[in-house]
């Protein structure tokens, strides 16, 4: 009778030991499933969040609105590396022509980078910003920066630009003037701080359709935009 009355005691307290385990584990399901669903609402604002911060209705752009992929690229006129993936861009904006909308945003790490980002905002209010980038990426030699001043590197940049101006045909009295007022001042630091919030640290960064580029290279490149074409 005892040894009965022992057996019942243990199943008893198996019993009641499952029914706690069990408790504790529907509550922790809970509260699980409601940190996952608070979760996807965090990420649903931080994605509206980013996509105003990625692209500004001010951003020199190429390609249709409605493009279904959209690079943007975080770059520095004087930065060499975003110098020599320039013709990479331009190679991959050929190749999937029609299915690319590309966007510029400012990241100005550089002595002279707002004087860069000026020059070719000033040449895009007279049509001519993508060769106006495309002349200083070539030119950069001239008047860009290598950890400190150049040697040889000209006292007043803004008179080269100005002789770069006048070589693209532009009224260079306008481009005076847009470094006079410094015109694109609380544009290129409106740039500077999104790119900062979006956690770029350096150039070029780019983003497809808000996927961060992890490793910079043409393959790379490519491959995450055809995986947001499929």
């Amino acid at each position: 009778m005892r040894k009965e009355i022992k057996i019942l005691a243990a199943i008893a307290v198996v019993v009641v030991i499952a029914a706690i385990v069990g408790a504790n584990y529907y509550r922790s399901s809970i509260q699980s499933e409601r940190i996952t669903a608070g979760n996807n609402t965090n990420k649903q604002a931080a994605t509206t969040a980013n996509a105003e911060q990625l692209v500004r209705p001010d951003s020199p752009t190429l390609g249709a609105a409605d493009a279904p992929v959209t690079i943007v690229e975080f770059l520095d006129p004087e930065c060499e590396s975003c110098a020599a993936f320039s013709p990479i861009v331009k190679k991959i904006l050929k190749e999937y022509e029609g299915k690319i909308r590309f966007v510029v945003r400012y990241m100005p790490l550089h002595p002279n980078s707002l004087s860069a980002a000026t020059f070719t905002e000033a040449a895009g209010e007279q049509g001519k910003y993508w060769q106006a980038q495309e002349m200083l990426f070539q030119k950069q030699p001239e008047w860009g920066t290598k950890h400190g001043p150049s040697p040889g590197a000209p006292a007043d940049i803004n008179a080269l630009f100005k002789k770069y101006a006048a070589e693209l045909g532009l009224d260079t009295s306008k481009m005076d003037s847009a470094f006079a007022q410094n015109k694109y001042a609380a544009k290129l630091e409106r740039d500077k701080k999104d790119g900062q919030s979006l956690g770029v640290r350096q150039t070029p960064t780019f983003f497809v359709n808000g996927r961060r580029l992890a490793r910079l290279g043409e393959s790379d490149l490519k491959a995450l935009i055809d995986e947001e074409l499929k």
